[in-house]
């Protein structure tokens, strides 16, 4: 019988009931109950006695406010947009590296950036994949799981694990057994009024959990605006979008290329011919019969099934749109007739559209699924993260669900070998996580009509300072080359599979900047790669950002800067727009380059409103009038 409690009375609960040492796991992202968390922090941190390890993932902070410029522009956006979501004691503690000696956090996943300097962080990180979470938390001997929940007045004995029943659902048969054998674990769980309340395998019996905080969290929820999409993603999601086939499965994650895809995948169903307009200007000759064979450009008539780990707004929104619309059923029998299309009418009425393992996303995508009727909401089932990253484990049924997937995931570098670098620096700090990248590239193998799609910018620029995201060689990787399948940049598709070392190499170099592929070329010839009198076809010496910006120019509603909406007002997206303009060429931290930044300002009196806006319309001293005249510069170098 599930007890009701204060937080205060919980964390004694948990300290009357458990052993000394407290190992803690939690949802990774939005499914913690930060207030509860941070009162067991507290407490412990004044019980030297007493030891808590934390297991989790995706510790949520609000971005960090930097100075200069960055701040006056992020300071009043964070306060708008975050309010009072509760932060993490311990991850300020993280972050400034004085953690408690009895206190330990372990994470499998890290919001990305967030903690590379941080020396606990990085030394207590575990590399693990996300379907092999809950064996290996459990296996270390997890004693209390602490959730944020959802409740509906429709079903007062029942709770949803809503955004988070992802490692939670596998948990649970590991806990009975456990406790079957005389070990004490304790559920704790919290309900949040904002959280949306997801019916199907998300909802558990509420004497699922021990102690129940009585007062729900009305807090700030976290969320992640919606950023802006350039040109570079909008034409790898346009490439990425020609590889979907009708009919299929669709797994992507978080991020602007991401919404670059979803944006691509809107235009290829609304405004097929708008869309078809733009290829051809594109030229995808080169890819025709890939495309023809794995993919197409026409218009969805069957429609996509959602199989993703992460629940991502793109989903919904194509959800919405009709595309995401092909239903998958929880047997054997009733998918074979679904596949065939002898399915009677009625019983197509219980399918599910989209399995999910969380979510997370923009204040606009929580409000959306608080709004769906509980009909629509049955076709979206969050559930277990075994059931989606895994084959094994009714793989039967999952064959026949699965067809034609296309797993669609990010990474940050490529090797030339055709490696894939998503989670880890060269110098061994974590960025990230492997999380659950792995699953998805493996399964695009073991599935006989799946691929595995990897994503990435083939250069990026900071501090005025090119380089090539496609390099001969990097000190670690996330993907195996073995493992090596499709690789898409805003320049193209690079079919790897099943591939000599040497034709890998070439349609890799086909897809890299032309600023690059001399160097690239020279280095793989100087170990053999490549043959000595090798010559890239003319086709791709002209990889430049140069030429996609003369196309995008040609086809203007086609990129969109915010195709899935956005928190940003009018001003701010100006603002958004010209600091990444500064970031991005000029070193910021040094004088000189401060100087050089600021020499072609325009007259403030053209931009009042974003002064204001960033408290620059009268500058105090010779600090603020630097900043003013580099914002402006930023504001006249950036402006539509």
């Amino acid at each position: 019988m599930v007890q009701l409690c204060s937080i205060e009375q919980a964390v004694d609960d948990v300290l009357a009931r458990l052993p000394a040492h407290i190992h803690m796991g939690m949802p990774l992202g939005l499914g913690k109950p930060n207030h509860f968390v941070n009162a067991l922090y507290r407490r412990i941190k004044g019980l030297p006695e007493r030891q808590l390890t934390i297991y989790t993932a995706l510790c949520l902070g609000r971005p960090t406010l930097g100075d200069g410029l960055q701040k006056r522009f992020i300071e009043p956006f964070v306060e708008r947009v975050f309010g009072d979501y509760p932060e993490f004691d311990f991850l300020a503690d993280l972050q400034r590296d004085s953690l408690p000696a009895n206190i330990r956090i372990e994470q499998f996943f890290m919001q990305p950036g967030s903690l590379l300097n941080s020396a606990p962080a990085q030394q207590d990180y575990v590399s693990s994949n996300y379907s092999h979470a809950a064996r290996d938390i459990n296996a270390a001997g997890l004693n209390l799981v602490a959730q944020l929940l959802a409740s509906s007045s429709e079903h007062p004995d029942r709770l949803s694990l809503s955004c988070n029943p992802d490692i939670t659902l596998d948990l649970l048969p590991m806990i009975a057994r456990r406790r079957e054998a005389g070990e004490t674990i304790l559920l704790v769980g919290q309900v949040h009024t904002d959280l949306p309340y997801m019916p199907g395998d998300a909802e558990v019996d509420i004497d699922t959990f021990d102690l129940l905080i009585d007062a729900k969290d009305s807090s700030t929820l976290f969320s992640t605006p919606n950023m802006p999409v350039g040109f570079q993603d909008h034409f790898i999601g346009l490439h990425a979008s020609t590889l979907v086939r009708d009919g299929g499965t669709l797994q992507i994650g978080i991020g602007s290329m991401g919404d670059a895809l979803t944006a691509a995948l809107l235009a290829r169903q609304a405004d097929n011919a708008g869309y078809q307009a733009l290829l051809n200007d594109i030229n995808l000759s080169q890819w025709a019969q890939l495309i023809e064979r794995e993919g197409g450009t026409a218009p969805f008539a069957k429609g996509l099934y959602g199989c993703s780990e992460m629940f991502v707004n793109g989903l919904l929104v194509l959800a919405d749109a009709g595309i995401i619309r092909r239903k998958v059923y929880p047997d054997v029998q009733t998918q074979e007739q679904a596949n065939a299309g002898t399915l009677d009418e009625a019983a197509q009425t219980d399918g599910i559209s989209v399995h999910g393992g969380f979510f997370l996303g923009p204040r606009s995508f929580y409000e959306r699924l608080r709004e769906l009727p509980q009909s629509k909401r049955l076709e979206f089932n969050m559930t277990r993260i075994s059931y989606i990253n895994e084959l094994y484990g009714q793989e039967e049924l999952k064959r026949l669900q699965r067809l034609d997937a296309r797993f669609i995931n990010t990474v940050f570098t490529m090797t030339l070998m055709g490696a894939g670098v998503a989670d880890q620096l060269e110098d061994g700090r974590v960025l990230s996580g492997v999380g659950g990248q792995y699953n998805f590239v493996a399964q695009g193998h073991a599935l006989h009509d799946a691929r595995s799609i990897l994503i990435l910018r083939s250069w990026r620029e900071s501090g005025g300072e090119v380089s090539s995201n496609i390099v001969w060689e990097y000190g670690h990787c996330t993907i195996p080359r073995h493992l090596r399948d499709i690789v898409v940049t805003e320049y193209g598709i690079a079919d790897l599979r099943g591939k000599s070392d040497a034709v890998v190499i070439e349609a890799l170099l086909n897809i890299s900047d032309s600023r690059f592929q001399p160097g690239l070329i020279e280095q793989a010839q100087k170990v053999g790669k490549l043959p000595k009198d090798f010559r890239l076809d003319p086709r791709f010496a002209e990889n430049t950002p140069q030429r996609l910006q003369a196309i995008a120019a040609r086809h203007p509603n086609l990129f969109p800067e915010y195709p899935l909406g956005c928190d940003f007002t009018a001003i701010e997206r100006d603002l958004l727009r010209a600091l990444n303009w500064l970031k991005s060429k000029f070193k910021l931290t040094e004088i000189l380059e401060l100087g050089k930044a600021a020499l072609d300002a325009p007259e403030a009196s053209l931009y009042p409103e974003h002064l204001e806006r960033m408290q620059l319309s009268s500058p105090e001293g010779l600090k603020e009038d630097l900043f003013q005249r580099l914002l402006l510069t930023g504001l006249k170098a950036t402006a539509h």
